[in-house]
């Protein structure tokens, strides 16, 4: 089946994951206000899926603003909802004090149940942080985020660290990656949106860098399936950007990724947002115009991933309508 981005409309930080054969679908919204999920049995059926809300952010308080890059995970057979917040928009200094939070519901299914606010994920760290992720390798349990560090240059930075439930973490915070190289400190020098893909032999990780506009790109980690994945030397990374602006097909500033599956259970999908136009009036922050698009993953002979170029038309395999 054909689909065409943008495929969901004004909807950034985009995590698509796949459970019990449904898709699920979490975004920032443009209000920052609210955490909201759709689910579907098909991928194209996300586009006109009930959208539900999950939680309000509160009036006051240290989550009651800019509501950011929620993502859906299953932990020790809970929903969980990871999301970051910060305190107020109208007192500037507190504009970027974002901290990490979660939701938590026991239903069976993540659309029906009562979802309840569950308090801050501590990442040990008492600043900036953001973007949380988490995944599981060989039967344990990690947390990755963006965070700011008092001691380093930037806006933020990749950490990791194992979870010891579905909100704490354990241990000291890993140093993954710090932005380095130009394109990674165009506007601002920011790593964050980390994704992580088991595939090959290899654990992925992906993340966007630089400001929020054209110039946002991502980047690639990955270690060894074998590695510890604690020890910052089990990790490699690519000097140069994965995917990029593409100005011919009219897309600006892709990231913030996520993957999932096509419904042929085989082909990869990545999931990011873009803009399809350059000039951006105002703060890119405020600006509504980040799209959800999708297209195949594709692997080269080594085991690799090939992100191409920014897709308008799409070929999904084994897509139903």
């Amino acid at each position: 089946m054909q689909l065409r981005n943008p495929f969901i409309p004004n909807r950034a930080d985009p995590h698509i994951s796949r459970h019990d054969r449904h898709y699920h679908f979490t975004a920032s919204v443009p209000e920052y206000d609210r955490v909201v999920l759709r689910r579907s049995p098909t991928l194209a059926g996300l586009a006109q899926a009930e959208e539900k809300t999950l939680w309000t952010a509160p009036p006051t308080g240290p989550a009651s603003s800019l509501v950011w890059a929620p993502e859906l995970h299953r932990v020790d057979g809970v929903w969980h909802v990871y999301f970051a917040a910060a305190p107020s928009r109208e007192i500037r200094d507190d504009l970027f004090q974002h901290r990490m939070y979660a939701l938590r519901n026991p239903s069976p299914d993540p659309m029906q149940g009562e979802w309840q606010f569950a308090g801050r994920v501590d990442s040990g760290i008492d600043a900036f942080c953001l973007d949380a992720t988490r995944f599981e390798h060989r039967g344990v349990g990690y947390y990755l985020w963006a965070q700011k560090h008092p001691d380093i240059a930037g806006n933020s930075n990749l950490y990791i660290a194992r979870m010891r439930d579905g909100l704490h973490i354990e241990g000291e915070p890993v140093l993954l990656t710090k932005p380095e190289f130009d394109w990674e400190v165009q506007g601002f020098l920011v790593n964050e949106g980390p994704s992580v893909l088991i595939r090959h032999g290899r654990v992925f990780v992906t993340y966007s860098a630089s400001a929020t506009d054209e110039r946002y790109a991502m980047g690639l980690l990955w270690a060894d399936v074998d590695a510890d994945l604690l020890d910052p030397g089990s990790w490699h990374k690519s000097p140069q950007p994965v995917f990029v602006s593409d100005p011919e097909r009219e897309v600006f500033g892709p990231g913030h990724n996520s993957f999932t599956v096509a419904e042929d259970d085989s082909t990869d999908l990545l999931v990011y947002h873009a803009r399809n136009h350059r000039d951006i009036e105002g703060d890119p922050l405020w600006n509504p115009d980040r799209h959800t698009c999708l297209q195949p993953l594709q692997w080269d002979a080594q085991g690799m991933p090939v992100f191409g170029r920014p897709l308008r038309e799409v070929d999904l395999p084994g897509a139903g309508a």
